[in-house]
């Protein structure tokens, strides 16, 4: 199944040869709702090609401490589904970057299943990403995307079988996932995310012939990024952004030195390319 908005698919066929495309991971509404819509384009400016926004949950039972961090600063401020929906409205007036939503279940179940695809889909939302539920287990949740033209993102980890790759595969759409160390989201440090990840990405390409690749959990720097994705489409950066966001914030010039770290992420520290 291709999303017949096609943001998604259009980005990885659109890339140059060698490029990397790096997905960023954003809690709504961190580190304040209003802002959310300026720092996605400032993220998109510095040079994200997808972007992950994370829907707030009371009980992120997957996230480290900073994500669960991030989740409650925004709860507190109010931030439900409704608001990010009218947020992803309020960004595709100016920008066509791919938003995916990335959450947990409960809260979809209890804004019902139909009426949240149907927002999402009239809103501009391109994918979704929930970590709880595997392939086959809600069928209806697949018949939701695929009426409202939304590509469904699944996941795979070290531990996840050949034969469990390839059903993830043909479920999935826009790209697949994959978590590269076990255990919660969070940055990791020193080289524990590239020793581990090599031979997993070997075993994913084998068995993933459908969709692009990234790689997620654990990317800090650019030189982490490069390790890790080297035999993938491109990597996911959500909790060293989130935890740098929260060094430099309130700063007067805290969304100007986010986009500085974003574009030192994707190009390096040389990079010449203005933010």
């Amino acid at each position: 199944m291709t999303s017949i908005k096609g943001r998604i698919s259009r980005v990885f066929r659109s890339r140059s040869d060698g490029d990397k495309i790096m997905s960023l991971f954003l809690t709504a509404g961190f580190p304040e709702p209003a802002a959310t819509v300026e720092l996605v384009r400032k993220l998109e400016s510095s040079g994200a090609d997808i972007l992950e926004l994370g829907m707030p949950f009371s009980d992120p039972l997957a996230d480290g401490p900073t994500i669960q961090y991030a989740s409650k600063v925004a709860l507190d401020q109010g931030v439900n589904l409704d608001a990010i929906f009218g947020m992803v409205r309020e960004i595709r007036r100016e920008s066509e970057i791919p938003i995916v939503l990335m959450g947990y279940i409960n809260p979809v179940l209890r804004y019902g299943l139909e009426a949240f695809f149907l927002k999402a889909s009239e809103s501009g939302v391109d994918g979704i990403i929930i970590p709880d539920v595997p392939p086959g287990e809600m069928p209806e949740l697949d018949g939701l995307c695929q009426q409202h033209n939304i590509d469904p993102i699944y996941l795979v980890a070290p531990n996840t079988s050949d034969e469990r790759m390839r059903e993830v595969d043909q479920a999935s759409s826009g790209f697949v996932y994959c978590v590269s160390v076990a255990g919660v989201t969070g940055a990791r440090s020193g080289d524990e995310v590239s020793r581990s990840v090599a031979k997993f990405i070997d075993r994913v390409r084998k068995n993933v012939t459908r969709n692009p690749v990234l790689v997620g959990f654990g990317i800090r720097s650019h030189a982490d990024a490069l390790a890790v994705s080297a035999r993938a489409d491109g990597f996911i950066v959500g909790s060293a952004l989130i935890d740098y966001i929260r060094s430099v914030y309130p700063e007067p010039d805290w969304m100007q030195r986010t986009g500085i770290f974003v574009r030192e992420l994707k190009y390096g520290r040389d990079s010449s390319i203005k933010v």
